[in-house]
């Protein structure tokens, strides 16, 4: 593949996004002190400028796949060329925001294990352009051939009504009557209310309602679909998204059962899926599994989407918990009754919640490590607590355990664990010796040019570690990110940095 460039239009979408950053920055009062004349030409200069600087960044930057790698090549004065492995690939993205989707545009965004951000995202490309090279990527990647879109299973579809019904009974909605109290009433009693006023008032308004908004904004017109290889996840309503998520980077499932929704029957689900980068909302709202649902619903999707082993329920009041002891009262008087572990041959699930029930579901064959801390009241008390690590960000901590309990909670886990893991190796080697493996030879037009350097000047990937142990959702596979080169211009030099 020869290399390509970025959709032409890419520094006019960014040059425009950030003359709206600028706008928000300056606020209402920054329009009233400078005028709307020289408020809209300071704009002006803005997007003069940031599509200038855009137009420079678009023409030195540019993308092709070699082999089993898409490298990403940029920069001017400093060239630097990115070298993501698409083995080490958990996810792939297409994001259309709110103002890409004017031009038609769209947004691919890789997830790499290791990474504390999105590795590499290619914004803007044509929806159709994107589209398709998701699907090589992910062909690349799995050895399987693309799936058209009549190919897939549907296996949940969020009911809108129900998510908007779900929104307004949270605390966030909930709260709004006495926030519009604090904002709109001293509004109204000022004698010289303005328009700038009102503007403002009403801003500060839609920041109590924030959340919620956001939320249905976000998982609007939700549907999850699978094929033989990859979950499709489609969700948003200003902002699209399309996500590709291989069901084995899942490393485990959180339901949550607020207090308000629990008369309807209804719970919401995420999955923690490895490698994914950004904020806490950002993770938050990749890792959607279920918007609103009944919990029958939630139950059927969990077991779809763990192939290897499913739950035979998600009902929290079913599962044959542990309770910790009753001296954990004075440490939890509350909470200590719902808290609770259970232990199969192929996950360990914990719950707790008193207003908010919540309920982790992690599979032994994803669990990395497990740990026994004490802090100084329950070292008093004889308690411990047992967490278990995945590859993710989501823990399952089994709280207030009797001290001699939690060791052999932990020993328990361990011993399972790595049964579980070398169950689940052995099935994955199988199915890779009885899939072909695909032509990984690049095409003439994509081998890069000859490396001048010393072999002591570059680095490769990282390794599997030696003592067989997982660096990653899978071992030995996920080990190791992205390799990245630079050459600064000018001086010739060469370096490579192998990533996490």
């Amino acid at each position: 593949m020869t290399r390509r460039r970025l959709h032409p239009l890419t520094p006019l979408v960014r040059g425009a996004k950030l003359v709206a950053l600028a706008a928000v920055a300056v606020s209402w009062r920054g329009l009233s002190d400078l005028g709307l004349v020289h408020w809209l030409m300071a704009m002006l200069v803005i997007l003069v400028g940031a599509i200038v600087v855009s137009a420079v960044a678009w023409a030195v930057t540019g993308y092709e796949i070699a082999g089993r790698e898409l490298r990403i090549h940029e920069g001017l004065l400093s060239r630097r060329v990115r070298s993501i492995p698409l083995e080490r690939v958990q996810a792939i993205d297409v994001v259309r925001p709110a103002l890409a989707r004017i031009f038609g545009l769209a947004e691919l965004r890789l997830e790499v294990i290791g990474g504390g951000k999105t590795e590499a995202p290619l914004a803007y490309l044509t929806v159709a352009g994107a589209t398709e090279l998701r699907a090589s990527l992910l062909g690349l990647a799995t050895g399987a051939a693309p799936t058209r879109p009549d190919q897939e299973r549907p296996l949940f579809a969020v009911d809108n009504r129900r998510l908007m019904l779900a929104q307004l009974l949270t605390p966030q909605a909930l709260s709004v009557p006495i926030g519009a109290v604090f904002v709109l009433g001293p509004a109204i009693n000022h004698p010289d209310w303005t328009l700038i006023g009102a503007a403002s008032t009403i801003t500060a308004f839609l920041g109590i309602f924030q959340v919620p908004v956001r939320r249905v904004l976000d998982e609007w017109d939700f549907r999850i679909a699978d094929d033989s290889t990859t979950l499709r996840v489609r969700q948003g309503l200003l902002n699209k998204r399309s996500q590709s998520v291989p069901p084995r980077r899942v490393q485990g499932i959180k339901v949550t059962w607020p207090l308000l929704w629990r008369p309807a029957g209804w719970a919401r689900a995420r999955m923690d899926v490895a490698g994914y980068g950004g904020d806490g909302d950002e993770q938050l709202r990749a890792g959607t599994l279920v918007p609103v649902a009944s919990a029958s619903d939630t139950a059927e999707l969990i077991a779809a989407v763990l192939r290897e082993a499913a739950l035979t329920t998600a009902d929290a009041h079913a599962l044959p918990v542990a309770a910790p002891p009753r001296r954990a009262r004075w440490l939890a008087p509350l909470a200590w009754s719902r808290i609770g572990v259970a232990v199969t041959d192929e996950f360990v699930v914990v719950r707790e919640g008193v207003l908010t029930r919540e309920l982790i579901a992690v599979p032994l064959a994803r669990v990395q490590s497990v740990r026994i801390t004490q802090g100084p009241w329950q070292r008093a008390l004889s308690l411990a607590t047992v967490t278990v690590d995945t590859a993710g960000g989501l823990s399952a901590t089994a709280r207030l355990r009797d001290a001699a309990d939690a060791y052999r909670l932990a020993d328990d886990l361990a011993t399972r664990s790595r049964a579980a893991r070398h169950t689940y190796t052995a099935h994955l080697a199988a199915t890779r010796a009885a899939t072909p493996p695909p032509d990984t030879t690049p095409p003439p037009d994509a081998i890069p040019p000859p490396d001048t350097t010393s072999p002591a000047d570059t680095a490769s990937p990282a390794a599997p570690r030696a003592d067989g142990g997982d660096t990653g959702a899978d071992a030995p596979e996920d080990a190791g990110g992205p390799v990245e080169a630079t050459h600064d211009a000018g001086a010739g030099a060469h370096d490579g940095n192998g990533g996490t």
